[in-house]
């Protein structure tokens, strides 16, 4: 049985066991880049590639001011980094099933065939689950999407930090946002660090793993 052997970057790859409070107020990220990392991130796996994911971008000093008062224990964070992300699901994400699985085929990655095959699985799958259902389906994938949005903005040389501490129930419509559709996940700050982030303990292997 072989091996892999791993470099000693793995360490830089998964950075997020340091949690940044502070972010270098002076750096800023081109709008280009950030859509460069959005994209990249949005390559993330979701079910039935249906990429409820949904980002609102925070990077204006007026955008930052109006989000602060809602990350009340994170407005360092909102302040001084050069954005943050808003992670919403969109509700209605079924609405784009027929654009989804078009462009596949006009993009040459499945048959006519194969796309007629699946939306006619599909289809009624989105009709008719519970809304409950369905926001646990898209949940899992803005967990995917966010998880790798964080290792993309590492490979393009920022810091991170996810954020869950923030009024939830006002952002949506803060920003002008239908709530009902765009149900919020998490913040992801990004910049640079102003100082390294402290370590954290992890639980070793052993406590978190069963074999069978």
């Amino acid at each position: 049985m072989s091996t892999v052997h791993r470099t000693n970057d793995f360490n830089e790859i998964t950075f997020g066991r340091r949690s940044v409070k502070a972010y270098d107020p002076e750096l800023k990220i081109s709008r280009e880049e950030m859509t460069e990392i959005l994209a990249e991130a949005s390559r993330a796996p979701s079910s039935v590639n249906m990429q409820p994911w949904r980002f609102l971008v925070v990077d204006s000093a007026e955008g930052k001011e109006k989000l602060a008062p809602l990350a009340k224990f994170n407005q360092t964070q909102v302040l001084t980094s050069s954005a943050v992300i808003a992670v919403f699901i969109d509700m209605n994400n079924g609405e784009y099933m027929d654009e989804i699985f078009g462009k596949a085929v006009e993009l040459g990655y499945m048959p006519q065939e194969i796309k007629e095959m699946q939306m006619n699985a599909f289809r009624p799958y989105y009709e008719t689950i519970s809304r409950a259902d369905l926001r646990d389906v898209n949940l899992i994938d803005a967990g995917l999407v966010s998880m790798q949005l964080m290792l993309v903005a590492r490979a393009h040389g920022y810091d991170t930090n996810p954020i869950g501490g923030y009024e939830k129930d006002q952002i949506a419509e803060a920003f002008g946002m239908d709530k009902e559709r765009y149900q919020p996940v998490m913040l992801i700050s990004i910049g640079k660090a102003a100082k390294e982030g402290h370590p954290s303990y992890r639980l070793p292997v052993e406590t978190i793993t069963t074999w069978a």
